[in-house]
């Protein structure tokens, strides 16, 4: 069955014809627009490799201070997700995936440099964690919308399913090599790596050829906060994007406390090298790319609520049998790559039926605030899991600690089975207009 949503007029399926998988591959802007964000995802998936293990095996930060490093790397989605969704919105994608590319370059470099001279210590960490954090969620706020702007709706799971490819890529490549770089030279050859990644999203983002789609300028654009209040009003009063919103925070709080408590127990527990914890979580990778191999297929035979649900409790769940593992054998470093192949692949199979139906639920101008809304509630969380995750292993130790956090990543697969997304079929839900906004707001946005 062809992945054409419901959302997507007769005229429209008539000429898809003209798009087939391949003639998305001949779109230059397409093209750009995923070598930019596989090379930002590399930048991101080494960077989240190495300033933790920085902290651990160089400062030999204590668990809370870890804690407290990861939720300042995540406290930007919280504080300024809903206002860069707004601004999104109003202002071409590619101009803010450059800048946001370019401050990371600066960002990261700078942290080479200090490393260089002794100077990364814990509160520059703090620091460049916090710029990253802050331009990161410029970045991916941006290229969620970009795409939209750039294919056709009918277009939309392929996309979604090449992006989500070259994530997976990075996850297979960014870990390994910035535990590796970290553990076999040093953390400033392991910053630069990142920043050249992100130097390279730079060169191609900035050669999409093509204008967008995007929003008309009006004489009285309306304010920031009622942008924001009317995109929060809109997933409030969708039923699939208030589950999507739901799910995404009971996800996103646990496994922000399940990765705190997973990078101590993996050196300290089972006492293994930088390599090898970065190995380890380099095997999400390819599970994450049979999932987005998977995801173009499974829910046009399935339906995406069926899909989901499974996808998620299997994916979830695996991380309840790492707490059971002892020592650093061959069979504990085994089982560590299984149990992250098997997140990785559900994990991305949810991930693109969830972006594939947000977007094709979601009208174009407001792409950016709906994104921007479920990213704030659901990864805004994440800082509060990343301080609980350093709590809890302080106080109650490494192992139980994990296997609470992990029980409570089931919470996101059992909110998605009580929803009616749950029951969603194999057509994606059609894009509705936004309610009306209250009387004396001003000018509404085309569209909104």
């Amino acid at each position: 069955m062809p992945s054409v949503s419901s959302a997507v007029s007769d005229s429209a399926v008539s000429d898809s014809a003209r798009s087939t998988p391949p003639s998305l591959w001949r779109d230059a802007g397409f093209r750009r627009l995923w070598a930019g964000q596989t090379a930002s995802q590399l930048g991101e998936q080494t960077g989240l490799v190495v300033l933790p293990l920085f902290a651990v095996l160089t400062l030999h930060a204590t668990a809370g201070q870890l804690g407290v490093l990861r939720a300042v790397g995540q406290a930007p989605i919280l504080l300024l997700s809903l206002f860069v969704g707004a601004w999104v919105d109003g202002w071409r994608t590619r101009t803010v995936m450059v800048l946001a590319d370019a401050g990371r370059t600066v960002a990261l470099g700078a942290a080479a440099v200090a490393g260089c001279f002794g100077w990364l210590g814990l509160p520059a960490l703090l620091g460049i964690a916090f710029a990253v954090g802050a331009l990161s969620v410029f970045f991916d706020v941006a290229y969620q919308a970009c795409l939209v702007r750039l294919v056709r709706r009918d277009q939309l799971v392929r996309g979604n399913s090449a992006l989500e490819g070259s994530r997976s890529a990075a996850q297979i490549g960014g870990p390994a090599l910035g535990g590796a770089l970290v553990s076999l030279l040093s953390a400033p050859i392991a910053a630069a790596s990142s920043a050249l990644f992100f130097a390279l999203s730079f060169l191609s983002i900035r050669r999409i050829p093509r204008a967008e789609r995007t929003p008309e300028r009006l004489d009285a654009p309306p304010t920031v906060l009622r942008q924001i209040r009317e995109g929060v009003r809109f997933v409030v009063g969708d039923t699939a994007l208030r589950t999507v919103c739901l799910a995404s925070a009971a996800f996103q709080l646990f496994f922000a406390a399940v990765m705190t408590v997973y990078l101590l127990f993996l050196p300290r527990e089972l006492h293994l090298s930088g390599t090898a914890v970065g190995l380890a979580l380099a095997a999400t990778g390819p599970g994450a790319l049979l999932g987005s191999v998977l995801a173009a297929h499974l829910p046009q035979r399935f339906g995406y609520g069926p899909v989901l649900v499974a996808a998620a409790a299997l994916g979830d769940g695996v991380f309840l049998c790492v707490p059971a593992l002892h020592g650093s054998s061959a069979a504990t470093v085994a089982t560590l790559l299984a149990s992250n192949f098997v997140f990785g692949a559900g994990g991305q199979l949810v991930n693109v039926a969830v972006m594939a139906v947000r977007q094709a639920a979601t009208p174009d101008d407001m792409q950016g605030r709906v994104a921007a809304t479920i990213t704030c509630v659901g990864m805004g969380l994440s800082p509060l899991g990343s301080l609980l995750g350093g709590l809890l292993a302080e106080e109650w130790g490494l192992r139980t600690s994990l296997l609470v956090t992990a029980a409570g990543m089931v919470l996101s697969p059992v909110v998605i089975a009580a929803s009616p997304l749950a029951r969603l079929g194999r057509t994606l839900p059609v894009a509705r207009e936004a309610p009306p906004a209250a009387e004396g707001d001003g000018v509404r946005t085309r569209g909104a």
